[in-house]
């Protein structure tokens, strides 16, 4: 067996563990940051998580054997939408495998949009996290906070999480993005072309596909002066057949100075 199908499979064992209600509160803590009401009506929030020494969380794509996050606000009340703005993290590479997420501390930005304008939002739910040191294990904390805040000021601790968040395509001064997708003997192969500038020192490559049951390898990164190249091997989790929305890849391109969201990759 490959590292490829060991790294989809230790995925899919630690996703589908259950996660338990949080026996590691002197590992991880988390709290929420009250914020500050935006201009449009909505709140902005965040979602501090603080770990012990030597602990790592996951970002959102937890790369080759992480666990993804999952968030549960079903339980709020006069809630419309969360949406989470997600500061550019860190990569890890431990026991051959390559996982993406933060160590220490970081502070998750969240917009919150009231169902009713104006009124308090009661944020009450679960969040599904992976914590990792010498083991991986599945963890579920418990969030329950009002949100009533009438500043308008922003929180300097919230604003700089804001500012930590890779840059978007017309930030970084991309131009073009390409795909190639062809069949290889696992699954698939994606080959992309972006036309932009550096982003210092050795870059790395992130695909989400929109479907967490397909995995993608770490990638084959390659830079011919303003154009970057990035190759992965695709794999779904049934072993089967299976399909590419190239509008709903998304890339997050990691470089020493700063980081890179791209969303599409329709041409």
């Amino acid at each position: 067996m490959n590292l490829r199908l060991i790294a989809l499979f230790a995925y899919l064992l630690l996703a589908a563990l259950p996660a338990r209600a949080n026996p590691y509160a002197d590992v991880v803590e988390t709290r929420i940051l009250p914020g500050w009401r935006t201009a449009d009506g909505s709140l902005m929030a965040g979602l501090e998580i603080t770990l012990a020494p030597g602990w790592k969380t996951y970002w959102r794509s937890p790369g080759d054997a992480g666990i993804p996050p999952l968030f549960d606000w079903s339980r709020s009340r006069n809630l419309e939408g969360v949406e989470i703005a997600w500061p550019t993290p860190h990569v890890f590479d431990q026991n051959g495998l390559r996982t993406i997420g933060y160590k220490d501390r970081v502070v998750l930005p969240i917009t919150v949009a009231p169902r009713k304008s104006g009124a308090p939002v009661r944020l009450s739910g679960t969040i599904d996290i992976g914590i990792c040191r010498d083991v991986c294990v599945p963890v579920r904390i418990e969030i329950s906070e009002t949100l009533r805040s009438t500043a308008a000021q922003p929180d300097p601790v919230i604003a700089a999480a804001l500012a930590e968040r890779p840059f978007s395509s017309r930030e970084a001064g991309l131009t073009d993005a390409a795909c190639t997708v062809s069949a290889a003997a696992d699954g698939l192969s994606l080959r992309a072309e972006f036309t932009l500038p550096s982003t210092g020192g050795r870059e790395m490559a992130v695909v989400e596909t929109g479907d967490p049951m397909i995995w993608a390898s770490e990638p084959r990164i390659t830079r011919k002066g303003g154009r970057l190249f990035a190759e992965f091997d695709l794999m779904h989790a049934s072993g089967g057949p299976f399909a590419i929305d190239r509008s709903a890849l998304r890339f997050t391109i990691l470089g020493k100075k700063h980081a890179v969201d791209i969303q599409g990759c329709d041409r």
